[in-house]
């Protein structure tokens, strides 16, 4: 399975190119054209890597880079930041503060940028302890592709439903809050957006659809939910 970039620029022509020249040496590309869209498209687009320019409209690239670190799915995803500019020290340092994992100044060495994302991923790769399949019980998520099955028969969900299912169920016994389950699950700004019904309405069909087992998915008044 290739893994998968995802390249944030509000330069169309350079996303072009750089999405052209990832995906010619085994990559996987997925593009947004500013931070808050690069939000919205990672917990579904879920990228190995996230290549991110720092100006940018709506949302710029070292904030897209602190609210990825403050994500429960997606904090672990490395980061390179691309500048525009010579960047001083103490530029680097609130960079990294913010948790990009490396920087490149345009113009940049396509060859160079590649090796500095595939040395990452190899890291990334090494710490991860993922398994294509996760089981509770009764239930099994294959989360490669991205299905389900209860008491081994499948079970049809939604993408979001899936999302959120594997969130949940990634935190056993931990309260989610709303807020928390709208960022990691929808990717929203919760400054912008923070209607729980979203959640809710999502919680009561994923219940639906699993029956008996979706009591293990528990209402905490006043805070979220928890898979218990």
């Amino acid at each position: 399975m290739k893994e998968r970039a995802l390249i944030v620029d509000d330069d169309a022509e350079l996303l072009g190119i750089l999405k052209k020249y990832l995906e010619n040496h085994g990559l996987e590309v997925i593009t947004a054209a500013n931070g808050a869209e690069a939000l919205a498209a990672a917990p579904s687009g879920k990228p190995d890597i996230i290549i991110t320019d720092v100006e940018m409209p709506r949302m710029d690239g070292l904030t897209l880079c602190r609210r990825v670190k403050d994500n429960k799915v997606l904090s672990d995803i490395p980061v390179i930041i691309m500048t525009g500019k010579k960047i001083s020290e103490a530029d680097q340092v609130h960079g990294y503060g913010c948790g990009a994992d490396d920087y490149v100044v345009k113009p940049f060495s396509y060859p160079v940028l590649l090796a500095k994302a595939k040395a990452m991923l190899r890291r990334a790769a090494r710490g991860k302890k993922k398994t294509d399949v996760m089981k509770a019980g009764v239930l099994e998520l294959n989360l490669e592709g991205r299905t389900i099955k209860l008491k081994g028969k499948p079970v049809k969900l939604t993408s979001k439903e899936f999302d959120l299912l594997h969130t949940l169920v990634s935190k056993p016994g931990k309260v989610l809050s709303l807020n928390s389950l709208l960022e990691a699950v929808w990717g929203y700004n919760t400054a912008d957006y923070n209607d729980p019904h979203t959640v809710e309405v999502h919680v009561s069909n994923l219940r639906r659809k699993i029956g008996t087992f979706g009591k293990r998915i528990q209402a905490v008044p006043g805070h979220g939910y928890k898979f218990d």
